[in-house]
């Protein structure tokens, strides 16, 4: 691997300073870290500074990803485990009919964690009216959606294809509103004590699961140029979050540094598949990539962690040997966030 340059304080602010004039992005936040932490800086613009707590969005997916796996290594579950050995024959029933066939009996935890399970999607996939429930909360219309109406969504959607086909992955929040059902029952906890004991030990203290309540210490989260109401829709889902770019910072280090999952584990989550463009997913991580036909020029090194749908991210750079956090915090255009992702990084 090379070696990193020095980060550039001047360089960095100039191209996040340059955010403000993007149409919608009302504030953005970074936070560049070096892997053996002898070099750190933090660059904000318009209405978010390196102390803002932001919705996380997606993000939680590796939080309860690592909560999965730390259980794990320690035996209290196995990823290959069927989700029918933790969840109720009720809640499961009918969960996948693929092609007229029950395959419900072979959803595995590894099939959540690495969105291989073809199950649809409650939130992006469209229902049987053509409508899309995203699109109804973007737009106002902030809905409550406990597990059980999850489920009840889903199955009157298709499923994908069948769980663990080679080469198949379909993202869906679906996945992970399943996840987090599995380990209340193996830890006999709620998400909100698991996630909060979680931030308690790698002190991300001003990391938090939303609530009604809670939400109103967190920046506004925007659609274009209006903020959205989402306080139904955190407080059913026990387990989206807010945080600051340096607790991200804490929680992507914990991920990949080793004291918490074995290394040898870490190199088994990349086992790849193609998700959406530029996006590859594998057990509980997912990859930003860029060929270089797109980028002649300047080679882009791998990302890997998670992204929100804010354009939020908490991504490692293996070849830079840098972790990067932040948000633009807009959820109409979030891709934003890689292009400077990728600006950043090629000026280090």
């Amino acid at each position: 691997m090379r070696k990193m340059k020095q980060l550039n304080q001047e360089k960095i602010d100039k191209i996040v300073s340059r955010l403000g004039n993007r149409k919608n992005i009302h504030g953005a936040v970074f936070y560049l870290e070096s892997k053996d932490r002898s070099e750190s800086l933090f660059s904000s613009t318009g209405n978010l500074t390196p102390g803002s707590i932001y919705y996380t969005a997606s993000i939680n997916k590796l939080v309860l990803s690592l909560i999965t796996l730390r259980f794990h290594q320690a035996n209290k579950l196995d990823i290959s485990d069927k989700i029918s050995k933790h969840l109720s024959t009720d809640l499961l029933n009918k969960l996948l009919i693929y092609k007229e066939e029950d395959l419900t009996s072979l959803l595995c935890i590894r099939h959540l964690l690495s969105h291989t399970s073809g199950l649809p999607c409650y939130l992006i996939d469209k229902r049987p009216d053509g409508k899309k429930n995203m699109d109804l909360i973007l737009n106002g219309n902030d809905q409550a959606w406990s597990i059980e109406k999850v489920v009840n969504e889903i199955k009157k959607m298709k499923p994908k294809f069948r769980p663990g086909t080679t080469g198949k992955a379909a993202y869906a929040e679906t996945n992970f509103r399943l996840l987090g059902k599995i380990l209340e029952s193996v830890s006999q906890k709620s998400l909100n004590e698991l996630l909060t004991d979680l931030f308690k030990e790698f002190e991300m203290d001003q990391t938090f699961i939303l609530t009604a309540k809670s939400s109103q210490i967190c920046a506004p989260v925007y659609f274009k140029g209006n903020t959205i109401d989402l306080k139904d829709y955190w407080s059913s889902t026990q387990h989206d979050i807010a945080s600051t770019v340096t607790d991200q910072m804490k929680l992507i280090r914990a991920f990949f540094d080793g004291n918490y999952l074995d290394k040898k584990l870490l190199q088994e989550l990349e086992q790849w598949n193609n998700i959406f463009f530029p996006f590859k997913y594998g057990i509980g991580l997912q990859k930003f990539y860029m060929p270089r036909i797109f980028s002649p020029l300047k080679a882009v090194p791998d990302f890997i962690g998670h992204c929100g749908s804010v354009g939020s991210v908490a991504f490692y750079i293996p070849e830079k040997k840098l972790y990067i956090t932040g948000t633009v915090n807009q959820t109409a255009n979030p891709n934003i966030v890689f292009q400077t992702m990728v600006k950043l990084t090629n000026k280090i």
